[in-house]
């Protein structure tokens, strides 16, 4: 097969292409092979690159698809029908100040366009998830009368069990939760008052930061480094904010990839038990062990209650399977279930039934393997690829488990720039400033590397170097 000949075929497909409509159907690979005097295997190297782009989305057993094109701007003004714009000022002075900093949950929750070459979203890309394994669950879920009824507050027993295998925990101790995120911002809400302290280790995950500022808690960031959070600091930050509640990632730290150290372990839940505080344990890692066994929990260590640990399935399986847990012993784990039923019910029992059938199922170990080897090959590449091309850079940690390589930029580098020449240039990276609640010590960027391709993560850092160069030739 020629890459050339692929490339060529590829582009009059992107023509094509433009010229249908979101969700239209390209004819069959037979048909297109015949009309261009190619293989089939060259016409579906031509579609695999397009899909790489955002092009076009590949359905097994279905065929090709126009992907959705971003939609145009809705543009502000008055309202239908209306000569005058509506008059919202008296909101302002109702509302009062904004507890969530909007610019930062934007930025947390961009996720660019189809056409984006895709460096810093926190999920799967659509061939590393068990996507035909949940096609076929879910169809069969929803045949049952079981996914249409409302399922127990607290989730479904047998789900619960499985959560509690995985965490080490009792069934009892366990609460399904719709996502990791909701669980953190559920966790934080419930276990500490408005107006009271987290401390939090920084850098670290944004989604955190936001969580904790919708609860109305304050942020108190303590420095981490290659081993974790550090325990002197934060035993200093324990006694000067008389804080009740930590976050944590001990298995793998968005961004940065550190593994809290045995050593360090202990002294963190020797600090705990001093001040009496919970430890908000972010598990969210644990399937995407990459280079040996994950680290063990801090639950698992834990005898008196202080560590509530969240597990997610959105992570290591699909972004839309909305699915996780927390897990939490005595009277926090009490009041953590008590307070779920004031939110929503219950997830719902469809998404529960699915879940729980890919985790009982043969298929759930075959995918783990897929996804660590997949992911395993994608960072070795980026690690490669920004070692080659980006020089001046340094890679902090090359991570053991994970998504995500934390970059440190040159001396005088603008990471906010870079992030938004990069965006403009159709590739999505993550502003370094974003993952510390204070001003960061030096400039860096978060490169993800679990929803791109290969091919895209290369072409990608490529075109990123380029804009380094050019913002460091600006600077001189």
């Amino acid at each position: 097969m020629s890459n050339d000949r692929a490339g060529d075929i590829a582009e009059k497909l992107r023509q094509q292409a433009a010229a249908m409509d979101s969700g239209d159907k390209l004819p069959s690979v037979r048909t297109l092979a015949k009309a261009y005097g190619a293989s089939p295997v060259t016409i579906t190297a031509a579609i695999t690159m397009l899909a790489e782009d955002g092009i076009v989305r590949p359905e097994p057993g279905r065929g090709t698809f126009v992907a959705p094109r971003p939609e145009p701007e809705e543009r502000s003004g008055s309202l239908p029908g209306t000569a005058d714009e509506p008059d919202y000022a008296w909101q302002s002075s109702t509302l009062g100040r904004t507890r969530v900093d909007p610019g930062r949950a934007g930025r947390f929750g961009s996720a660019g366009t189809a056409g984006h070459v895709q460096l810093s979203w926190g999920y799967l890309a659509p061939e590393l998830q068990p996507f035909d394994e949940l096609r076929t669950i879910g169809s069969r879920c929803a045949k049952s009368h079981r996914a249409w009824t409302m399922a127990p507050p607290m989730g479904l027993p047998s789900l619960r069990e499985a959560f509690a295998s995985e965490l080490g925990a009792h069934r009892d101790e366990v609460l399904v939760m719709p996502g990791g995120q909701q669980s953190l911002a559920f966790a934080m809400r419930t276990l500490a008052d408005p107006g009271s302290t987290l401390i939090t280790e920084s850098p670290g995950y944004p989604g955190a930061t936001i969580a904790a500022q919708a609860a109305g808690l304050n942020i108190a960031a303590v420095q981490a480094d290659a081993e974790g959070i550090i325990p002197a600091q934060l035993a200093d930050a324990l006694e000067r904010t008389r804080a009740r509640l930590i976050y944590l990632q001990p298995g793998c730290s968005n961004p940065t990839g550190a593994v809290l150290s045995p050593e360090r372990r202990e002294q963190v839940l020797a600090l705990a038990t001093k001040h009496g505080a919970f430890i908000i344990e972010d598990d969210w890692a644990r399937n995407m062990s990459l280079d040996g066994a994950a680290a063990p929990q801090l639950f698992t260590q834990d005898t008196d209650g202080h560590v509530v640990t969240v597990a997610t399935l959105s992570k290591p399986a699909a972004p839309g399977l909305r699915v996780g847990a927390i897990a939490a012993r005595g009277p926090a784990g009490e009041r953590l279930r008590t307070a779920r039923i004031a939110d929503d019910m219950c997830v719902p029992a469809l998404t529960q039934e699915i879940a729980l059938a890919l985790l009982s199922s043969a298929a759930w170990p075959r995918h783990l393997g897929r996804l660590r080897s997949g992911l395993l090959e994608r960072r070795d590449a980026m690690v490669a690829e920004v070692h080659g091309a980006m020089p001046g850079t340094r890679v902090a940690t090359v991570p053991a488990s994970g998504i995500h390589l934390w970059v440190r930029l040159p001396v005088g580098a603008d990471s906010t720039a870079l992030a938004a020449a990069a965006s403009a240039a159709g590739v999505m990276i993550g502003d370094g400033r974003q993952y510390y609640v204070d001003e960061p010590p030096a400039p860096y960027i978060r490169l993800s590397y679990s929803a791109a391709s290969i091919r895209q993560i290369r072409a990608g850092i490529q075109r990123v170097a380029g804009l380094l160069e050019l913002q460091g030739s600006a600077g001189r």
